[in-house]
This record gives C-alpha cells, structure tokens and sequence, in this order.
C-alpha cells in the first residue's frame, strides 16, 4: 500500500524539517512566546530552494497537525502524556472523563486547574502556533523567485500551508477567542514584545482568504493520502462562515463538498467486509481509512506509518485513552480483537449512549462495547462461575459516580480499537484514521439550512445522514438546534471536537450542565474560553496583554 510518508518523502528531508521545526519554534525550550533562534535561517535556506525541499517542509507540518491525536508533553509526547485532543472534546456533553489524568482534570474539575498557569493548555497554544509559524515559513519562502518550480506547483504548496494555518487559528479562536494575528515567518530579525490580541473578525477574515486561495489552488483528490485537497478547504469554509453569521455562503460550500467526487459508506467494503460488521464501523479500520482502499467518505485523512527505522512517521494515544479497563475484569485477556491495552481516560457520557435508537447501527455492539465474551482463543482465563462463552456485559454508571472497581466495565467507543499483534500493550497506536468525513459536512450543512428557516431542508440532510446507519427518517418539525447537535454526537461521538459544536452554538455551558454529570456541576460561564497563558502575557514585555474574562 502506498503511504504518503514514506512513499513520497525522503526520509532525511523530513529529519531537516523537524529540526527546521524546532528551531522556528515560537516557544522553544523555555515555552516563552515567539523567542526565535537566528540560525534557523541558514537551515531554512538550504531546504527551500526547489519543489522536493518544499514537500519535506510540508511533511514536516502535516506532521504538527498529526499531534492533535498525540500527547503533549516532552519526549513522551508519542506514546504517553496529555491527549492535545483532549481539551476539545472532555467535559462537553458527551465525554466525561472516566479515568482522568492530570489533563482531563482541567476539562472536568475546571475551576482553579483551568488556570493561566496550567502547563496542559500552554502547551497546547504554543504548538498551535509552532504550527502557524511552521506555516508562514513556507508561505514567505515560496515568494523566492530563484526557486526551482511552476506556479502552479508554488501554488498548490501554498495553498496547503494555508490550509494548515487556517486549521491552527481555527482552534486557537474555539479555544481562546482573540489571539494574536501574525501570518509572517518569525525570525531573529522581527521578534516582537508587544502583540495584541486581534479581534474575532479581523481572525475569521485570514481564515477565509487562506482557505479561499485553497480552494482555488488544491486538487480536487489530494496529492498524497494524508494531504489536503479541495473538499477540506470548503468544508472548513462552511463551518466559518457559519461562525461568521452568513449560513447561506455556508450552506452553498457545503453542497459544493457534497456534489463533489465524496460519498457517505453505505454498504460494506474493506479488510473486514466477509465478518459480521456495518457499514458506519467499515471507515475506521486500518487499512479501509484511505481514498485508495475505497473510503468514499473521508475528506481528510490521518496517515501513520509503523517501524523503528522510520522517523517521525506519526503515531497517536486515541486508543489508550478511548479503550477502558477491560482487562481488569477477571480472566477477560488483552487482545488484538479487543483494540489492544486501553487506560479509559476518556469515555461516553451515559447521555450519550441513551439516545440512540435501538436498531441504529452507530450504537451496535461493532460500535460501541456491549461485552466482553470468555474466548480461549484470546489467552481468557474464566474465573470460577463462568465458562468460555459467557459474557460479561458491559454496565452504565453514573459518571461522578467512577471508581477503580466499576469503571472496568464500562463501554468504550470502538472507533479507536487497534493494536500491533506483536505488542498487544503498546501505548501507541499506527492504524490510518479518518479525520473529516462527509457526514460532517452534511450535518454543517443542515446547520446553515435551519440556520435559514429551512427546517425541510435541514430534515433531509440530517436524514441522508441517519439512512446509512438504519435510523429512522425524521421529519422539519423535528429540527431544532438542540436535535441537530444531538444528531451530531450520533454521527461523530468520540470523534468530533464536540467543545467546538457546542461553542459554535452558545451550547456548551447549558449542554454540559444538564448531560454531564462529572463536569456539569463544575462549568462555569468562563470556561467558554480557556485563559490566556500566563506565559505568554509575561512574554508580551512592552505592551499588555488582556487575559480572558473570570482568569
């Protein structure tokens, strides 16, 4: 199979850009905010002066984005440490967390460990904007007229580095409203102490022209698995600007991902089509993740590549903290069929799993955990009383409720199960992953119809979307806000950056409150925003910084 890490980057160009990486970053090893080294430069001048040298710079900032499903912290940041995905999903409606980590615990007890001073979400900020600057390096360095390429490859390279500076202020304005604008290279020569943080407006307009020069320059299917192509920039645009309050623009760039070469997983397909399964599932199992092995539904896919000999090919923890403590239960054993070794910090709230539908397929027991079966097979050791092919079923508990005893059996999505049958207690996971796909779309489309009045509109869109999973039709006096997100964590549970739905909407204060029962009592109405880190208003030497409302 070919894998666009490895098929199409050199292996040592990819190394220059990491270290390249590192030394533009903004927050080095002393996290302070924009302190540059001026040695950077010569690094930089010798990678960008043709086409090849332009690829490995944006190998190296695909791979910033891949640590959205990685840990955060040092050189753990692979296989341990603090989920970055955490913060945008835990302690919403829908994700409690189940065996909370020192991260999780800013998402769930708020109050004084959602801090200026918390090193969880500094660290988070500054690789966003390690990733911003990544991004304006390639941006200002294409402008070189003595590199080696034609315009349309300048563009086209371009085009995918704004789409990834695009993605990065997209979650910086989610997380902390106004942030600082800067769309130059930062070097030696330009290092600031007075940035302000730039209003909303003024930010979703440099997302919308970057994306807007997007869509003109990408290809309609990605130049490699794991890369950006037009159906990402637009999708992006119809989630801003229904931000920006102008749901019929919305509305017109989703049909226009919609009419486009993608299509919804309807019937079975893949490395696992001959066993009992569904459709919805068929999309998350490695080696069905990609265009190429006939994921019709995936816009933007998550590309890993496992083994020793190859650096900086990506890996994620979604598995360790999705998968729960299933091993705990007496004689049920690891295995490879199970997903592998999960630490179940991050779960379903029950809420979440109450609203299904029985017959819909995105809560059958190939989706979502219903129990654990003693199989002699999968090395299970059944406890005095059970025999092999007992079940021992999976329970709800009450998420404020968790503890070491009953937590082993609760459910865990299946989205993230995978496992390496060598080490079957790897921390990390290498398995392809969707990360947008169309059903997204179709729901942001439904999003921006109601946002219109057009409730018939929106039932329809919603439908195409519940039709594949076997849910019944709903009709447009069904849709309000309230069912659209509802139907949104249908689709996308475990998967969506739910805080960011929820914000989008002026729901997630109301919405976490009333379904989650560990962060609800806890959520206050500045936790919309996480605070400004402290390090970076003590960075901002010349000028002050304003810190976020209640910080």
């Amino acid at each position: 199979m070919k894998k666009f890490n490895i098929s199409y980057i050199k292996k040592i160009e990819l190394q220059v850009f990491v270290l390249l990486l590192v030394l533009f970053s903004i927050s080095s090893c002393s996290e302070d905010f924009l302190d540059e080294n001026p040695p950077n430069i010569l690094v930089a001048e010798n990678l960008f002066v043709n086409k090849s040298g332009f690829e490995a710079a944006l190998n190296g900032l695909y791979h910033e984005v891949r640590k959205e499903r990685m840990g955060s912290t040092g050189q753990n940041e692979s296989g341990g440490g603090d989920l970055r995905f955490s913060i945008m999903i835990n302690g919403t409606d829908n994700v409690f967390a189940l065996n909370p980590g020192g991260s999780e615990r800013v998402t769930s007890d708020f109050g004084a460990r959602n801090d200026p001073a918390a090193g969880y979400t500094r660290r988070i900020f500054n690789w966003l904007y390690r990733t911003i600057n990544a991004a304006n390096t390639i941006v200002d360095r294409a402008e070189n007229p003595d590199v080696d390429w034609s315009i349309e490859e300048k563009n086209e390279a371009v085009a995918e580095a704004k789409v990834i500076r695009a993605w990065a202020y997209r979650h910086l304005t989610y997380l902390w409203g106004e942030v600082p604008l800067n769309l130059k290279e930062s070097n030696g020569n330009n290092i600031r102490t007075d940035w302000e943080r730039t209003s909303l407006d003024v930010v979703y307009a440099a997302i919308e022209e970057d994306l807007l020069f997007a869509e003109e320059w990408l290809p309609i299917e990605p130049r490699n698995p794991g890369t950006v192509s037009k159906a990402v920039a637009r999708h992006y645009l119809a989630e801003l600007y229904l931000r920006m309050g102008k749901p019929d623009q919305a509305e017109s760039k989703a049909q226009e991902v919609i009419n486009g070469p993608h299509a919804l997983i309807t019937s079975r397909y893949g490395v696992r089509s001959g066993q009992p399964g569904v459709p919805f599932m068929d999309q998350f199992y490695d080696g069905n993740a990609l265009r190429s092995q006939g994921n019709t539904e995936v816009l933007w896919a998550i590309v890993h590549e496992n083994g020793v000999d190859v650096p900086d090919q990506g890996r994620n923890i979604m598995r360790r903290f999705f998968i729960g403590f299933y091993r705990n239960i007496p004689g049920i054993a690891v295995a490879f069929e199970r997903g592998g070794r999960g630490i179940g910090r991050l779960s379903m709230t029950n809420w979440a799993l109450s609203i299904y539908e029985p017959q819909d397929e995105r809560n059958s027991e190939f989706a979502v955990t219903k129990g654990y079966t003693y199989t002699e097979s999968f090395g299970d050791t059944p406890p005095d009383g059970f025999s092999f092919g007992d079940t021992v079923e999976t329970v709800l508990v009450p998420e404020n409720g968790i503890n070491s005893s009953n937590r082993n059996q609760y459910p865990h999505c299946r989205k993230w199960e995978w496992a390496d049958p060598a080490n079957l207690n790897l921390n990390e996971q290498y398995g392809d992953q969707p990360y947008l796909r169309l059903a997204d779309t179709y729901l942001l489309l439904a999003e921006a119809q109601l946002a219109q009045g057009n409730r018939a509109g929106a039932a329809e869109a919603i439908n195409v979307v519940r039709r594949r999973s076997n849910a019944s039709d709903i009709t447009a006096t069904d849709v309000t806000i309230d069912f659209l997100l509802d139907e949104r964590s249908r689709e996308l549970l475990c998967e969506e950056q739910r805080r960011y739905s929820l914000v989008r909407n002026n729901k997630l204060i109301e919405r976490t409150r009333l379904h989650n029962l560990q962060a609800g009592p806890n959520i206050q109405e500045r936790d919309v925003l996480f605070p400004i880190p402290q390090s970076v208003i003590d960075a901002n030497l010349t000028k002050p910084m304003r810190q976020n409302d209640g910080y």
